[in-house]
């Protein structure tokens, strides 16, 4: 058959490239057999995306959340045993499959017969297992499998029953691994295998970090998960400025944690040194008044000793004030931050012990500042400069820490478009009128977009500029501006009202008004107008928020605008509970639409084991598609097609003999 010399010009003009895809498929059928394959997945249905936001450190619900999937393994667990299976044994089942290790111990205890319930335990396993399975390539399941039982799963999950007695087939392997001793760790491969295909990929929208206990605990589990996304939250940045050892982000952290009482993220999860801070607080702050910097308790980890509430509280008050002096260099060096007037500590008249603010002065509720030069307030003494030194060491030498960052870096970002989704966790700053606010920066000005890939590329200098350089200074502080400055997208209100709440005793100053962006978010020509500054399908598109928390107890939705725009903010920290009514959303996305799981308040994982208790979770399905979805629909599927049109223009080459075959691959 003649070739169209419109696709042989075209080979020819791409003959560079096509001689190194040669490399990977060397010949005609080898090339043709991945064209068959990367066809077969573009018919399979589309497999299913999670959203999740604002997790802040509550590692135990998180870990739940991300063993039971939403609820989606309870579901299968369901359908698959069936009514007939009484529901404690369905859940207690569902629980092995959440915490194997932990809880098959517990059931082989109980029981007179071990191996007729390893059988049954792993024929039920197995079941699951395929049910997970059915919208993936055998290629793509086999990819996931513990390499140690990679032969045996594969060889279960795939056979043909038409071909096999299904009783004497599983009989004969499952005798074998449970007369060898294998049992156990074939019922943790299995339950692993159910969790990652489960869900197909993870999407985090922002803020891991502060309020919670163990935020690295939340990240060694998304390092292990396979296939993760993030959109940074204002609480990660500052983070991620604190490992870039930028001062003010350092000590920005180290006020938000202590407020938290949360000593262990900092000294266990992270083995950041607080002694120097310790003994400088001590002495420095052991006869001053700090009855408003005792830290925020959570009585279910308590119990907690006066003496040591007091001593975080002195460093509390310790760092706090040098974040205060450190904010005043920042506003000096960064005017384009346009935060003038948020230099409170020179605003503070100690004669009569009032400050500035927003052009009133306002009684202080505490001035006793040891370490505060009324004749220069922002200078830091020299005890202050060691100490904060010290700090910034620690955070830059901590390797877990560091781990975790640049795998932020690495796997996030400030926004995210995929499969007709824009993720970005705070807002796209708007203008009073609806109209994109304008930011300069460095001499130029930016908006909509263009103002989200400026903020990304310059939070990036704040980690990966050269140690000591000017750049990577300046991108620490921008790192700080995106944790509180106006028309940061990850923050998205006026002011951070840090200094206002702590010392100022009228409370109209604690507003923190939002951007005219959420005022915007029913307003479905604004929805649009962002989606279309995204390069979106502005009808069937979604914008994805985290950020701001949906009150559901006093009626409010989280869908917005139509549907088009989705905050998924539900609270699952435990100090926004009693505000939010529950304990966080999860956004499924899968090929017959979009739904919402609502959670309740999650215990404890020692109840979640040992008494079978779930998250409960409602679902709110609020669009389907008129048709299945397939991969073939998604931007994997567009990716999937491109490579299917190149393989093709290299059989072309092949054949017209514009590339010589290298000979099948050794």
């Amino acid at each position: 058959m003649p070739y169209d010399e419109q696709e042989l010009d075209k080979v020819r003009k791409n003959l560079k490239y096509l001689g190194l895809l040669a490399r990977d498929w060397p010949t005609i059928e080898e090339a043709c057999t991945e064209i068959i394959n990367l066809q077969a997945i573009l018919k399979l249905p589309k497999p299913t995306e999670h959203f999740l936001s604002d997790l802040h450190g509550e590692y135990e619900a998180f870990t739940h959340i991300l063993n039971n999937a939403s609820g989606v393994i309870k579901e299968k667990v369901d359908r698959v045993l069936g009514e007939e299976v009484p529901a404690g044994e369905r859940a207690e089942f569902a629980t092995l499959i959440y915490y194997p290790a932990q809880k098959v111990e517990e059931l082989k205890s109980r029981q007179a017969d071990l191996g007729a319930w390893y059988r049954q335990t792993l024929y039920r396993l197995i079941d699951v297992c395929r049910v997970v399975a059915s919208k993936y390539t055998r290629s793509f399941v086999r990819k996931r499998m513990p390499p140690d039982y990679a032969y045996i799963l594969d060889e279960l999950l795939h056979a043909h029953f038409e071909d096999h007695d299904k009783e004497f087939y599983y009989g004969q392997i499952l005798t074998s691994i449970i007369n060898v001793g294998r049992a156990d760790d074939f019922i943790e491969a299995l339950a692993s295998l159910i969790k990652k295909l489960a869900v197909y990929k993870l999407h985090i929208v922002g803020d891991i970090f502060d309020r919670g206990p163990r935020p690295d605990l939340i990240l060694e589990q998304l390092m292990a998960h396979h296939s993760v996304d993030f959109q940074w939250g204002n609480h990660d940045v500052v983070w991620m400025g604190a490992a870039a050892a930028s001062p003010i982000c350092v000590a920005t952290v180290l006020k938000t944690t202590l407020a938290y009482n949360n000593l262990e993220a900092l000294e266990d999860g992270y083995g950041i040194n607080l002694r120097p801070l310790s003994l400088f607080a001590e002495n420095t702050y052991r006869d001053c008044d700090v009855h408003r910097f005792y830290p925020r308790t959570d009585e279910s980890r308590g119990p907690y000793h006066r003496s040591e509430l007091t001593r975080v509280a002195r460093m509390h008050k310790a760092i706090t004030i040098i974040m205060l002096k450190l904010e005043c260099e920042v506003i000096d060096r960064e005017p384009d931050f346009e935060m003038e007037g948020r230099d409170f500590l020179r605003r503070i008249n100690f004669a009569d012990d009032t400050v500035e603010a927003e052009g009133k002065r306002y009684p202080m509720l505490d001035t006793d500042f040891p370490t505060v030069d009324e004749g220069d307030p922002a200078r830091l003494t020299p005890e202050e400069q060691e100490v904060i030194g010290l700090l910034c060491r620690s955070f830059a030498e901590s390797e877990r820490l560091q781990r975790h960052v640049q795998f932020l870096y690495a796997k996030g970002g400030v926004y995210h478009t995929e499969n007709g989704n824009l993720l970005f966790h705070g807002a796209l700053p708007l203008t009073e009128s609806g109209s994109f606010a304008v930011e300069t920066f460095e001499h130029k000005s930016y908006a909509g977009r263009a103002l989200m890939d400026y903020c990304e590329e310059r939070a990036r200098r704040g980690y990966f500029a050269p140690e000591g350089s000017e750049e990577r200074r300046r991108g620490g502080d921008f790192l700080w501006y995106l944790w509180c400055g106006k028309l940061s997208p990850l923050f998205g209100r006026s002011k951070m009202t840090t200094f206002e709440r702590i010392f100022i005793q009228n409370k109209e100053t604690y507003t923190e008004e939002k951007n005219p962006y959420y005022r915007f978010v029913n307003d479905t020509k604004m929805d649009r107008a962002i989606l279309a500054e995204f390069g979106l399908d502005q009808t069937h598109s979604h914008i994805i928020n985290g950020h701001v928390p949906v009150r559901a107890v006093e009626g409010e939705k989280p869908l917005k605008g139509g549907g088009r725009l989705i905050v998924i903010d539900g609270g699952f920290c435990r100090a926004y509970h009693e505000r939010t009514g529950i304990a966080g959303y999860t956004l499924v996305y899968n090929s017959r639409g979009m739904s919402l799981r609502v959670h309740e308040p999650f215990e404890s994982t020692e109840k979640a084991i040992r008494q079978n208790r779930d998250i409960l979770s409602s679902v709110d399905v609020f669009e389907t598609t008129e048709k299945r979805m397939l991969v073939g629909d998604t931007d994997e599927g567009r990716r999937l097609q491109a490579n299917i049109d190149d393989l093709n223009l290299l059989v072309t080459a092949y054949k017209t003999g514009l590339l010589k075959e290298y000979g099948p691959r050794r």
